[in-house]
């Protein structure tokens, strides 16, 4: 489907390459996209925001768990999924591809590919009540993997080149879900602090630089 349409947009545009932008999963994807699906030559850059390059550590725990107890615990997550367009849900076996163990063979098979330019930022959270959405993961994950954004620990989104961490203006911090702007407003309506105060600033500056570099 990715495929299909980055071929549609150029289509649309007649352009000659993509620069992608992609958020969490999305980066494996378009990752895979790249390098098992033939695509090199029609994307021009990819920059990844909070992709967990190197899986999730309690991803590996969590698939310890006897495996009927796993998928039936998936069960309510594939219904909440399909009340949200997915007409196939699969958590189990995406929690499966965000393991650790997964993480290896993945990057095994998906090398980077040289001709196109990449880079990668990660994020995290003050402390695990900065977002009441992410409370239980992002205190496991800093159990596991120390600093994250509720999902995705720094170390595992750094990949390629890496440009840095996304801290917030405020004591709260960035998020996984503050990432793609989730809840639609600004982390804090004060200006000129340091770190991220509308996260709509940070992929205006990812696009500038891209522009830059005449990508």
């Amino acid at each position: 489907m990715l495929k299909n349409r980055v071929e549609s947009i150029i289509r649309q545009t007649e352009c000659e390459k993509l620069n992608v932008i992609a958020h969490s999963k999305g980066g494996l994807e378009t990752r895979y996209l790249i390098s098992s699906l033939g695509m090199e030559n029609k994307i021009a850059s990819l920059t990844t925001v909070g992709t967990p390059h190197r899986g999730v550590a309690v991803m590996d725990t969590l698939l310890k768990a006897p495996r009927f107890i796993f998928k039936a615990l998936a069960l309510p997550v594939n219904a909440f999924s399909r009340l949200f367009g997915d007409t196939k849900p699969d958590f189990y076996n995406t929690c499966i591809q965000l393991s650790k163990q997964y993480a290896v063979q993945f990057n095994e098979k998906n090398p980077d590919s040289g001709v196109v330019y990449c880079q990668s930022y990660a994020a995290v959270m003050k402390n695990s009540f900065s977002d009441f959405l992410l409370i239980l993961p992002h205190f496991v994950v800093s159990r596991y993997e120390g600093e994250n954004d509720g999902l995705v620990a720094v170390t595992s989104a750094q990949w390629a080149r890496f440009r840095g961490t996304l801290t917030g203006a405020t004591r709260r911090g960035v998020s996984h879900a503050d990432e793609v702007d989730l809840r639609r407003r600004n982390l804090t309506g004060k200006k000129g602090l340091a770190g991220v105060s509308d996260i709509r600033d940070v992929y205006v500056e990812i696009v500038s630089g891209l522009k830059m570099m005449g990508l």
